[in-house]
């Protein structure tokens, strides 16, 4: 796994892009976010000067349908927002990898954090890439999980099996069904996701508090 640490910078026709330029002194930072159908949905939090100002630009926006103030305080807002532009909540969703938060902004420029697959990784940059963001690397670094309990590949499927249900109860996603997706034998899925999972138990199992 890599973990990476990426400025994106926002292309200007972006109301995050205009809204942080325009004033450079505000603290803009995503706590929530989740792309849907054709808009999505963001927990925004500003920090700064001239508040009314931005709430004003914000509510007139025409990327902006929806806005709700959540939270309001002496150079403080929380806003709930609906976009209907939102090019780096789709980069990551079409890449399969998550973006952490909150998420920074300011004038322009996102600061974001990623942990993936060096293939996924390169699947994000080509989707900023599509949709016009340009980005610079700041940091990467090989990231393993704590412990080393599981291998870069069985860390993978573990997170594939999570995502497409299959340790859901009721299942939403079969065995076969997900060595399909993953494009790997069914035998060689059960192997893996076994071998994590006998992994996964013993380390729980040797970190509870013995008994007396």
């Amino acid at each position: 796994m890599v973990q990476a640490t990426l400025t994106v910078t926002m292309p200007e026709e972006l109301w995050v892009s205009q809204v942080s330029t325009a004033h450079p002194d505000v603290a803009i930072r995503v706590v929530a976010a989740v792309p849907g159908t054709d808009t999505g949905f963001a927990l925004v939090r500003l920090v700064g000067p001239g508040l009314e100002t931005i709430l004003e630009a914000l509510a007139d926006h025409p990327q902006l349908p929806d806005l709700t103030i959540a939270h309001r305080d002496d150079g403080e807002a929380t806003v709930a927002l609906e976009m209907t532009a939102l090019p780096l909540l789709v980069s990551s969703r079409e890449a399969g990898i998550p973006i952490e938060l909150p998420i920074e902004i300011s004038d322009g420029e996102a600061t974001i954090e990623v942990t993936g697959s060096r293939e996924r990784l390169s699947k994000l940059a080509t989707q900023l890439t599509g949709f016009g963001l340009g980005y610079r690397v700041e940091q990467v670094s090989e990231h393993r999980h704590e412990g080393h309990v599981l291998s870069e590949r069985q860390l993978e499927v573990v997170l594939e099996a999570l995502e497409e249900g299959y340790y859901d109860t009721p299942r939403r996603c079969s065995l076969t069904e997900l060595a399909t997706h993953l494009g790997v034998a069914k035998s060689t899925c059960s192997e893996t996701l076994h071998r994590a999972e006998e992994a996964i138990v013993k380390a729980f199992v040797e970190d509870l508090p013995l008994e007396e």
